[in-house]
């Protein structure tokens, strides 16, 4: 790379290209999250099978990654980012027009496994066409869209199905993406990364796909069909433990591996990696369970409950900017200390506050404090998980990091989804077995609601809905606690991470040039 880093009206339109792709990709990961009743409902589904639209996205997505690094030595970084760009639009397009669900995930995997690259490429393009003392402010402007995005996602995706056909959710990429390739083409057109032939580690694609593949079906299908009861999942789960086993000893064998899993030797990175993934899975299924929550349990319409949701991304708006300036100043691990305690403060506060008739600030409050701690939190452990690297591992570094980051969200998904819903059985036939005619207040609770005019089926049909609601918040509030403690875990882990932490600067820090 002998060239000079752009400056000046170049390098800001190249910010914003590279910033609205990833706004574009993470807003396409979460905007779905609200409609999905919507979707759903349109197409004739169940709500859980409504899921599949989010997480075939996400592990399509996760799958492609990898492949990232050896695509963008092949046919050049600026290239694939154009390119991929391109074929996102059009798969976007394509999921708007589907008319049925099993169309509907099939262009969401398409869109899923063109998105691969638009992330790992944002960050590498930026971190090498940016003057050195500046990159950690790149590195905020960018986390920055990462945080923004999910938020935006819930309201316009509640919106748009409120008001519009769902598919407008995804024909919306179409205008982006045009102005994304215009921007790329003007800027970066002549500063092509070197390329070379290198052959292509079939093997371990085959175990990639089928592990990670497997995995997330697994994952998927295992509420509707009773866990391991049910021989699918067995064979499901016998599939991607052995391709997955595979994968790790032919990785480290091959010399041209597809995931470089030697970066895992690097301290800091293998720190970095666990701790943004395992907080990203957490933060990703509280994204995912509290639209459904709101709408399921309050009665809230789509639009409300984006914006029950939204006011997380206020304060990292604020914050970011200032934590790239002084980002050479502070020690990294202090950062992500505050966030993760600041999770576990909000995730707390939840548990608490989440009660049957809860008015609408009880639900927003926690999501704007929970904001410091998404501020600190990306940009950080980026920075942890990047630093001593050399510049020629950072397209591979990057991309390996956002693919285990993008499999624990669509996980995290999952986990919580279905915790959610069996807690909530749980707890159903629990409450439901106080409700008998032996029971004095149970009885009295059948007069008050004859007495306000219900037949008797009406009173019992009051009491179930009522039994399920409390029975969902509590359940959800069992995830939160179990949230709050893991972040209070993975505190000590980052302690372990070794400074300096300078963003690709070889040992040294980004501060480090001048």
């Amino acid at each position: 790379m002998g060239q000079k880093p752009l400056e000046g009206m170049p390098l800001v339109l190249m910010t914003i290209a590279l910033s609205l792709a990833t706004f574009m990709q993470v807003l396409d990961s979460t905007i779905a999250n609200v409609a999905i009743p919507t979707i759903a409902g349109n197409l004739g589904a169940s709500n859980s099978q409504g899921t599949w639209v989010i997480t075939s996205f996400g592990v399509a997505n996760a799958i492609s990654i990898p492949i990232t690094g050896w695509l963008a030595k092949r046919i050049g970084e600026v290239r694939l980012f154009t390119w991929a760009t391109i074929l996102f639009a059009i798969a976007s397009w394509a999921c708007g027009m589907a008319d049925s669900l099993p169309m509907l995930i099939f262009f969401r995997i398409l869109q899923g496994v063109v998105a691969g690259p638009l992330i790992p490429l944002s960050q590498s393009l930026l971190l090498s066409n940016y003057p050195p003392a500046k990159r950690s402010v790149a590195l905020s402007l960018w986390a920055m869209t990462v945080i923004v995005a999910p938020i935006c996602g819930p309201i316009l995706g509640g919106w748009i199905s409120d008001n519009y056909h769902w598919g407008w959710i995804f024909f919306i990429n179409v205008p982006i993406g045009a102005v994304v390739v215009m921007l790329t083409l003007q800027t970066l057109r002549g500063r092509e990364t070197q390329t070379q032939q290198q052959p292509i580690d079939v093997v371990g694609l085959v175990l990639l796909v089928l592990g990670i593949g497997c995995l997330q079906v697994m994952l998927d299908r295992g509420k509707e069909l009773d866990w391991f009861s049910s021989p699918e999942i067995v064979i499901l789960t016998v599939v991607s433990v052995v391709s997955l086993c595979f994968l790790l000893v032919w990785e480290l064998t091959d010399d041209h591996p597809i995931v470089d899993l030697s970066l895992f030797k690097m301290r800091n990175f293998t720190i970095g990696c666990l701790s943004i993934s395992l907080a990203y899975m957490l933060y990703f299924g509280s994204i995912v369970l509290l639209p459904q929550l709101l709408q399921e349990v309050y009665g809230y319409t789509a639009t409300w409950a984006g914006l029950a949701s939204a006011p997380v991304g206020i304060i990292p708006v604020i914050l970011s900017p200032i934590i790239g300036r002084f980002s050479h100043k502070l020690d990294m691990r202090h950062l992500v200390t505050f966030s993760f305690i600041m999770y576990a403060v909000c995730f707390y506060w939840r548990a608490y506050t989440f009660e049957p008739g809860m008015d609408f600030g009880a639900s927003a409050w926690p999501q704007f404090i929970q904001g410091f701690a998404v501020a600190c939190f990306f940009m950080p452990l980026t920075a942890i998980t990047l630093s001593g690297l050399p510049p020629q591992r950072l397209a591979a570094a990057s991309s390996l990091s956002n693919f285990v980051r993008t499999l624990a969200g669509s996980i995290g998904t999952s986990i919580s989804t279905t915790l959610w819903t069996d807690r909530e059985s749980l707890h159903h036939s629990h409450f439901a077995e106080a409700v008998n005619p032996f029971n004095p207040n149970s009885q009295q609770m059948y007069q008050q609601l004859e007495g306000m005019g219900m037949s008797q089926q009406q009173a019992s049909a009051y009491i179930a809905q009522q039994i399920t609601n409390q029975g969902l918040i509590i359940s959800a509030n069992e995830i939160f606690w179990i949230s709050a403690a893991v972040f209070l875990a993975l505190l000590v882990l980052v302690w372990f991470a070794r400074p300096p932490f300078g963003a690709g600067a070889g040992g040294g820090g980004g501060g480090g040039a001048h």
